[in-house]
């Protein structure tokens, strides 16, 4: 074990919970309402036509063909992203890739997955698919119109991975069964509730998710977009009735296809027990990884993200 003894911070990121305990954690109860929420959302979001379009990117790399990409989204959302292609073989499996709240300035191209379309989309307001006046600051992003429980802008992130989703379908039809998602911190919560109500997602890779149980997040002290939420709920008690609309782990306890869910034991950005409330309430028949640390460089990561990489690559090898 690898846990961090030393850090910068002025509170404990293991919450003073062990293993065991955080394995225990529970996800909160739903919001009334919670389910029919986000079935209508995304029926909304199914009947957007994403009209993509694809130009040969800068970026080159050898083993894939990079092109840029462009679609819509719910409210005629311009997302910004890219499209990667293997140079051999077919294609037979669809992913998408989201990103952690630091945004996203090109592919990844060390994914461990062969024969696959790969859709790297930035979330509204950040990155490629920045607009004014949603800012790209993670603390300032994550409150935009967070007093208004419909137009929440984790919401629309949320409907951007599935118009990603239909975007893929729209220009590779034959992948529409085989589509995964992978995504890490804000990604990763996001992730939970787009893989929740969307069918044609079949598999989900979350790392460190966000989101997780929103009454507890709003009382560990952290650093980051949390704490952000933390600050505004200290004037606007009544933020939490929308906190529990976006709740990770209560999503969680709704999907039904394969999961592999890494959380960490110390992370002062994504408290344990909230990634572990996501993790937990997921069926048990998913694997759950366990990484020393998040959010933070630690003796061992290198060794511990090797295997967690290859644990990826057989979660998602072509069928």
């Amino acid at each position: 074990m690898s846990i961090p003894k030393t850090h910068p911070f002025d509170f404990d990121p293991t919450y003073g919970m062990h293993l065991a305990e955080l394995l225990a954690v529970e996800p909160p109860e739903a919001a009334a309402g919670f389910d029919d929420f986000w079935k209508a959302r995304y029926l909304k979001a199914l009947a957007v036509d994403p009209q993509p379009v694809l130009r040969r990117s800068k970026i080159t790399h050898p083993d894939w063909h990079v092109l840029d990409l462009v679609y819509i989204s719910t409210g005629s959302f311009r997302i910004g992203g890219w499209l990667i292609l293997p140079r051999r073989g077919e294609v037979r499996r669809g992913l998408v890739v989201g990103h952690g709240y630091g945004g996203r300035d090109r592919p990844e191209f060390d994914l461990p997955v062969k024969e696959t379309a790969v859709l790297f989309p930035c979330c509204r307001g950040l990155s490629l698919s920045a607009r004014p006046p949603i800012s790209q600051n993670p603390s300032w992003h994550v409150l935009h119109d967070i007093d208004k429980p419909k137009s929440y802008i984790i919401g629309g992130c949320v409907e951007d991975i599935w118009l990603a989703v239909s975007t893929l379908v729209a220009l590779y039809p034959w992948l529409s069964e085989h589509i995964g998602y992978s995504g890490i911190s804000f990604g990763g919560g996001v992730g939970a509730m787009a893989i929740a109500y969307d069918q044609r997602i079949d598999r989900g890779h979350l790392a460190l998710p966000s989101f997780g149980d929103q009454p507890l997040r709003l009382t560990l002290p952290t650093v980051g977009s949390a704490q952000s939420v933390q600050e505004y709920h200290k004037k606007h008690a009544d933020v939490l009735e929308t906190l529990r609309l976006y709740d990770a782990a209560t999503a969680a306890s709704r999907i039904k296809v394969p999961m592999l869910v890494a959380v960490a034991l110390f992370d002062p950005s994504v408290a344990p027990p909230c990634q572990f409330a996501v993790a937990n309430a997921i069926p048990k028949f998913n694997e759950i990884f366990i990484l020393d640390a998040g959010h933070f460089d630690y003796p061992g990561s290198a060794e511990q993200e090797a295997v967690l990489r290859d644990k990826v690559g057989q979660f998602f090898r072509v069928p």
